[in-house]
């Protein structure tokens, strides 16, 4: 890696740039601290953006900032970047990346098919999903919690909700972490582009083919769901669909395995509140409300700046990128007291961990309970948990979806 130069004082310069160093993406937040005191709304020259750290400064961001900033494929080809044209053609025209009011369109029509009465229906299946996957745990002196419940348990309840058969949830996990890589990491990596590409190919044509199947072998499932829905007589194309099942399927599965990684290490590495969780498990809901501020999956998003913009006092020019940091405003002491303590009964938890407004994530309920079941069920079914002596943590190298690789525990 390639480091930034240094400060007069001989100390690191304050950029995001940092989080490429291993160290500093393991604990990020003694840098989001130094950004929220000494510069909250930062020009980083290394990123070529603004980068902001305080609650409210993110929640403006979030809420009127421009999210249509993925370049056309004819952009790509003035950029000398062609070869991702495919990769672009899916992104402009999932609802991530859109403003109104074509946003405001493609959700309204996706709402539709993804109901709370939907999700509520899943919550019976999702404990007996868990219950099986932790069913092939017990008796195990130790076990990997990525690779044996973290992962696959929002692969195969993806797969399921998408309505695509559940054996192939593996596949779906490795589309998933590829997509993913591109779009929690700052730059463009020429080594991964031929491998993000072959997945994007490969999801367009599984999803274009389940929902071909859908005419003459429909599903109860949410790819259904997109390709019937009706709203004043507009419903969505197909690339529209198959664009907006790749995110949710994205966004699903990665939201969800980092909020049970993240969120059980933070239990282990905190014994009291884990006890505490233990000795009252109705606390489960503000206890997943509380992981998802303290290590929130989803550390930053970019947006565009509109005309007129003002951050803190500071005027942004029109077009320029701002990189809101929910993982820094989530520990704001501004809006959280005691920001850096773990409280699962914290009270008046507004987090930014799926976003704010337009674009709060639709399935935030889904995680949730995900969440809920996956710490209740561990709990419940392993009276010891602690972290493996001498396994080493390993995150993953994305520094916008904050995750783990591997999680080694022992129950005994």
């Amino acid at each position: 890696m390639t480091s930034a130069p240094a400060n007069g004082d001989g100390s690191p310069p304050l950029s995001l740039y940092h989080l490429l160093d291993p160290e500093v993406l393991a604990n990020p937040y003694p840098l989001y601290k130094r950004l929220r005191d000494e510069d909250p709304v930062h020009w980083d020259p290394y990123l070529h953006s603004w980068v902001v750290t305080r609650y409210p400064d993110v929640v403006e961001v979030l809420q009127r900032f421009k999210a249509d900033r993925t370049p056309t494929p004819e952009r790509l080809d003035e950029l000398g970047m062609g070869e991702l044209t495919p990769i672009a053609a899916v992104m402009v025209q999932q609802m991530l990346f859109l403003d109104p009011p074509k946003h405001g369109r493609v959700r309204r029509l996706a709402s539709v098919a993804f109901t709370p009465r939907r999700i509520a229906v899943l919550r019976g299946h999702i404990h007996q999903i868990a219950e099986s996957l932790v069913d092939e745990l017990v008796g195990l002196q130790s076990f990997d919690v990525m690779d044996r419940l973290a992962n696959p348990l929002p692969a195969i309840v993806t797969a399921e909700m998408l309505g695509v058969p559940t054996t192939d949830h593996d596949m779906l996990k490795g589309w998933s972490q590829d997509f993913a890589e591109m779009l929690g990491n700052f730059q463009h990596n020429p080594g991964r582009a031929k491998k993000t590409l072959q997945s994007v190919e490969e999801m367009v044509a599984y999803f274009h083919a389940a929902v071909l199947r859908e005419d003459s072998h429909p599903t109860e499932g949410l790819i259904n769901a997109l390709t019937t829905a009706v709203v004043d007589g507009d419903r969505l194309t197909d690339g529209e669909v198959v664009a907006n099942v790749i995110v949710t399927m994205v966004g699903g599965q990665e939201t969800t395995t980092n909020l049970i990684g993240n969120g059980l290490l933070t239990l282990l590495r905190q014994p009291d509140q884990l006890a505490r969780l233990r000795a009252d498990p109705s606390l489960v809901a503000t206890a997943v409300e509380e992981l998802l501020r303290y290590e929130s999956p989803s550390q930053h998003t970019a947006r565009m700046a509109p005309e007129g913009a003002v951050l803190g006092g500071t005027p942004i020019p029109a077009g320029d990128a701002v990189i809101a940091v929910m993982g820094a405003a989530n520990r704001d002491p501004e809006r959280f007291p005691d920001p850096d303590r773990l409280d699962i009964g914290r009270e008046d938890n507004r987090h930014l961990a799926f976003g704010w407004a337009a674009h709060f994530c639709f399935g935030a309920p889904l995680a949730r309970m995900e969440g809920q079941i996956a710490f209740e069920t561990l709990i419940r079914r392993f009276p010891v948990l602690a972290l493996e002596p001498d396994k080493e943590i390993q995150w993953r190298p994305n520094l916008g979806l904050r995750g783990l690789t591997q999680l080694h525990v022992v129950t005994s």
